[in-house]
């Protein structure tokens, strides 16, 4: 019994020295101030934080992506926000300033996929995007890529943005939801006013489109799918006064 009983105390102090020796190991290797080098590394998620644990900048893939009940440096994150594989930018007070997401995958009609760079506002949404989507229904498929600038409301923040969307959400009844959200965007406290489009749109024009605060065209300069040059002027109210050719 004493045997055992030695033998076993041989055993737990050999166990805890080769952990102690392997913790040691471990912490001398990260205190070097010689830089990793990796050939290959396989992660799921990778967070850039700053030395008092700001995250700067968030790399995913799809399961990762931050939504729902996420809190990212002691903020919330959009709720409802799609998971995508991409990037998340922040900025020093720990706001979410911008981002790269897309996807892309066949489903019953066609397929859909999508490409998405864009900047935001400081503490609001995106006003400069760089984006493309490509969507086939069928024989019919419909590519759109532009560079996009948009106006956006500088009086709320995007944490009232997510509340104000939330309720929203909450309406079951389509058309009340709807009109919720359309008097909440004629008091300029959510959605976004296009500016300027350089790009290819859905209507496969190619060109530049600028627009009015209200967000309706004011001019166009594009060729369009026939191949033709256009230009045209157009009042406040969305009506062509002026165009070339005529």
């Amino acid at each position: 019994m004493k045997k055992l009983n030695r033998e076993l105390v041989l055993l737990r102090t050999f166990a805890v020295s080769t952990v102690a020796i392997m913790a040691v190991i471990v912490l001398f290797a990260f205190k070097t101030n010689e830089n990793q080098k990796f050939g290959t590394i396989d992660v799921e998620r990778i967070n850039i934080v700053e030395a008092d644990g700001t995250v700067k900048i968030i790399i995913t893939n799809v399961e990762q992506f931050p939504n729902g009940e996420t809190i990212i440096n002691n903020k919330a994150i959009n709720k409802n926000r799609k998971k995508r594989s991409g990037m998340l930018y922040f900025n020093e007070d720990g706001l979410e300033c911008g981002g790269l997401i897309y996807d892309g995958a066949k489903n019953e009609k066609g397929h859909s996929s999508g490409l998405s760079l864009s900047y935001d506002r400081y503490d609001g949404d995106q006003v400069m995007q760089l984006i493309t989507t490509d969507e086939a229904r069928g024989d019919e498929r419909r590519v759109s890529s532009a560079l996009v600038f948009n106006d956006r409301t500088a009086n709320v923040s995007i944490e009232e943005t997510h509340k104000i969307m939330a309720e929203i959400d909450s309406i079951k009844d389509k058309k009340l939801r709807r009109q919720k959200y359309r008097e909440y965007s004629d008091q300029g406290l959510i959605g976004g006013t296009p500016r300027v489009l350089l790009g290819k749109t859905k209507s496969q024009n190619n060109g530049l489109f600028l627009f009015g605060d209200n967000g309706k065209p004011k001019a166009m300069f594009y060729v369009d799918k026939d191949n033709n040059v256009k230009l045209e002027v157009f009042d406040d109210q969305g009506k062509v006064t002026n165009s070339w050719p005529e």
